[in-house]
């Protein structure tokens, strides 16, 4: 690799070691909890019913876990490591300019300090994507099943990859590309089954469940090109942000317009077939998504290595994406729920959704958790109020009727523990 490319790496990785020992937030608490105890035979059997997601990250997680443990940093440096791969299959594919967007683009920099599938899957797509530019259709194919028994939005891309494919009349490689996808759709099967038996059920007996999941409206369509080149952050006064956001946004996303679609011009043949593979890719996800709500921008997090070859070689944006990049992780106001510290001042019980207990029990397994729905019977309670709009809970409404009232509040970051005592009549 030439000096270039190891430079790319070395700041990709010091920007992503900055605050990577961050508190665990819910997800992350459930992958490390499933990798902590369910064995490897167990995550599929049993975990893998109840839960959204194939199975392939939580056994791969598994497996690295069994090495590292469990800690913060431990847990994220298997996103970390998938990263920098994608950095390097990017560079084979396009040269520096697209590896350094991707090394510095800064909604990439955030999920990879993530210990959930996406990481992992964008890089499982990356790789498809460059046996895809190789003509290498059974490889590419490979790596699209592998990628959908890691992250079932990945079978966007490979519906995407297909319909180039079929539009530019290659029927035989069209059916070297979907032969393993087939395969690991067929293995995942009965799998899929009971889940998407559950998300039903979830969606008709959950209050806001579809909130979770992404409907197609006009501001999830908007955070889209928003996040995809400005990362995670949000502040006050929104109006100025959005502005900032919303100018960047177009800036950086004007090197996608559909106009470069068709290669009117010698050369751009490349680029129009990095742009077909991204709006072919969104569009039948956003089709899928009126449907099955599945419209969040991080479900698409695998399009943001393809934006980057799109744009090619462009100083300014790495320049920007740099920016927004360190402005998230050397800012901790910018990172994801404080469970760490909540945790540690909360007393042996505590009433909240259950169904989001996985970071307190991570970091103290011991305190007692009842349902935030439950009967209360001690003169003092600890409320955790976190998730309640999905499910549809009011727990002031709850306390107030059963004669508590709140005597002291503490807010972490984008959490809050609440303490209620029973009047005494």
């Amino acid at each position: 690799m030439s000096k270039k490319i190891i430079l790319v790496l070395i700041v990709s990785l010091l920007i992503r070691l900055i605050g990577i020992d961050q508190s665990l937030w819910l997800d992350e608490a459930i992958s490390v909890n499933v990798a902590k105890n369910y064995s490897l035979t167990e995550i599929p059997t049993k975990f893998s019913k109840s839960d959204f997601h194939p199975p392939l990250y939580y056994l791969t997680l598994k497996t690295w876990t069994n090495v590292v443990g469990y800690s913060e940093v431990g847990v994220r440096m298997l996103s970390v490591i998938m990263a920098l791969i994608t950095i390097v299959i990017i560079y084979k594919i396009g040269g520096i300019g697209p590896a350094m967007l991707v090394g510095f683009n800064p909604l990439l920099v955030y999920y990879s300090q993530e210990a959930r599938m996406y990481s992992m899957a964008t890089m499982l797509a990356t790789i498809a994507i460059y046996f895809f530019v190789k003509k290498k259709y059974l490889w590419t194919g490979l790596f699209l099943g592998i990628g959908f028994l890691t992250f079932y939005g990945s079978i966007f891309l490979a519906a995407g990859l297909t319909l180039y494919l079929l539009f530019n009349k290659q029927y035989k490689e069209t059916i070297k590309l979907n032969w393993w996808v087939v395969v690991a759709i067929g293995i995942n099967w009965p799998l899929m089954q009971q889940q998407l038996k559950n998300s039903a059920e979830m969606l008709a007996t959950v209050t806001n469940w579809d909130l979770v999941l992404g409907k197609v409206n006009i501001k999830n369509l908007l955070l889209i090109p928003m996040k995809f080149t400005s990362g995670r952050i949000s502040f006050e006064p929104k109006i100025i942000y959005y502005v900032i956001s919303g100018v960047w946004a177009i800036f950086v996303m004007k090197s996608l317009s559909p106009s470069g679609l068709l290669p009117l011009k010698k050369g751009r043949s490349e680029l129009s077939q990095y742009l077909w593979m991204f709006w072919l890719t969104l569009g039948v996800g956003i089709v899928f998504s009126i449907f099955t709500p599945m419209m969040q921008y991080f479900r698409f997090l695998y399009l943001i290595p393809i934006m980057c070859l799109a744009i090619g070689k462009n100083k300014i944006i790495a320049g920007g994406f740099l920016v927004f990049s360190l402005v998230y992780v050397l800012n901790p106001n910018f990172y994801r729920e404080d469970w760490k510290s909540l945790v540690n001042d909360l007393p042996d019980k505590v009433y909240m959704i259950e169904s989001f207990r996985d970071p307190v029990v991570y970091y103290n397994s011991v305190i007692q958790i009842s349902d935030l729905r439950s009967q209360f019977l001690e003169q003092e309670v600890t409320v955790v109020p976190y998730g309640e709009e999905i499910h549809g809970v009011d727990h002031e409404k709850i306390l107030t009727e059963q004669d508590y009232v709140k005597i002291e509040e503490i807010s972490y970051r984008q959490l809050s523990m609440e303490k209620w005592q029973k009047l005494i009549k």
